[in-house]
């Protein structure tokens, strides 16, 4: 029974882990959602202040990286989360909504396959949780 609670416990964390970075690439996404309608209203401070804002977490995203453990898949998102800075200075300094749009399709893709891992985490935690068929039956002899 133990060895099932640990799973459990690894299972709820990781996905919490997932979760997180699932709601942060949302919130950056949002951010430059925002960032997009200000430089519409030609709102310097409000654009400014949006692009900070997703900066700073997919700054936090690479900077979680762990390039040992995580190998080539980790170096290579370093490199796309580095692509996405890049792009949001562009933004920034030019009003370039190119370069923004560009920082929003990695966001998303990226955003998007951590959606699917956390659905997938869901799904395997519920058929996990499920109690095994037959059980709480009561047999009369």
């Amino acid at each position: 029974m133990q060895q099932f609670e640990a799973y459990q416990q690894a299972a709820v964390h990781t996905s919490d882990n997932v979760r997180i970075v699932s709601l942060l690439y949302d919130g950056a996404l949002n951010f430059l959602k925002t960032a997009r309608t200000r430089m519409g209203e030609r709102d310097i401070a409000g654009k400014c202040l949006s692009l900070g804002k997703a900066t700073s977490i997919v700054t936090e995203l690479s900077g979680a990286l762990n390039t040992d453990e995580g190998g080539e898949i980790a170096r290579n998102l370093r490199r796309l989360y580095d692509f996405v800075l890049d792009r949001l200075l562009v933004a920034n300094l030019k009003n370039d909504v190119t370069a923004l749009g560009d920082a929003e399709k990695v966001l998303a893709t990226l955003r998007d396959a951590w959606k699917e891992m956390e659905r997938n985490q869901v799904a395997a935690q519920a058929a996990h949780a499920r109690p095994p068929a037959g059980a709480g039956m009561a047999v009369r002899v």
